[in-house]
């Protein structure tokens, strides 16, 4: 296999969900922020930076347990774990992607690009709270949803107080899902001693996980009203909730398989976010 194609693998090029569940939440700040009519160019650079960025992540993770990873079932083939790739080729790897990612917001203001800085530092050091935080997916969370407080500061140069319950709305999703993610590799976690929050919660994971959701889809429905959206938004969150039922239904059982489709599944339950804010602006 050629370098290409096993840096391609590193970044998970070929498993986009990633993107996605980091794509959803940017796309709902750009439209709540612009009042549902974001500026293209805006839109071009957080969806190409989103892709950039979590790919970076990608291969930041990967370096970070390069020594864990070969223990878990799921991840003992990776290109780095295998021994396919050296180590400076994943540190190389995601720092030219970040910097790409860093041109793509030159455009953009000032308030902007000091948020990407911020989002840099969490990015990269994510990987390391597995090490000592109980509930490493709360990190993850805001990670995976800094493009809130980034989105609203490109349209309108604040971070409002709204942004950052959104933000928050996006770290309980992110411990659902990731939560169901966990469970998948609980027993090996459990041998190599890194902390997940599948671990930390017990047999009380799958109640945890449908709090989460609930809690989650409780602030966007709050914080999408207070923004003046409606009943199309308010469908989009019935919708979401009727997807988070559903996943009760696959991780009930623990299964392996059944916990992984679950969290796969979470871009439909922000594409239904997604689009219940879409519609609702684009129908008043």
């Amino acid at each position: 296999m050629n370098k290409l194609a096993l840096y391609f693998r590193l970044v998970r090029a070929d498993k986009p969900i990633g993107i996605l569940l980091l794509l959803w939440p940017t796309l709902w700040a750009l439209w709540m922020a612009s009042g549902g009519v974001p500026d293209l160019q805006v839109l071009l650079i957080f969806v190409l930076g989103t892709a950039l960025m979590r790919s970076s992540g990608c291969a930041i993770n990967d370096y970070a347990d390069r020594d864990f990873d070969k223990h878990v079932k799921r991840t003992n083939d990776r290109p780095l774990t295998s021994g396919k790739i050296r180590g400076w080729e994943a540190v190389m790897v995601a720092a030219v992607l970040a910097f790409v990612s860093f041109l793509l917001i030159l455009p953009l203001n000032a308030l902007t690009k000091q948020l990407s800085v911020a989002a840099l530092v969490v990015a990269a050091t994510y990987p390391y709270f597995k090490r000592f935080f109980a509930i490493p997916q709360a990190y993850l969370g805001i990670a995976f949803g800094f493009g809130i407080p980034m989105a609203f500061a490109a349209v309108q140069d604040m971070v409002p107080a709204v942004a950052w319950w959104l933000l928050l709305a996006n770290v309980f999703w992110a411990v659902a899902y990731d939560t169901e993610y966990a469970m998948v590799d609980r027993d090996d976690d459990l041998k190599i001693g890194i902390r997940t929050s599948a671990i930390t919660f017990g047999r009380f994971d799958v109640a945890a996980v449908m709090l989460c959701y609930g809690a989650a889809l409780a602030i966007d429905l709050v914080c999408g009203w207070y923004l003046g959206l409606r009943w199309m938004f308010v469908a989009g969150v019935a919708v979401a909730a009727g997807i988070a039922l559903y996943h009760y239904t696959l991780i009930r059982g623990r299964e392996r398989n059944a916990c992984f489709h679950a969290f796969r599944h979470n871009n439909w339950l922000g594409a239904a976010l997604f689009s219940g804010v879409a519609l609702d602006y684009a129908f008043r």
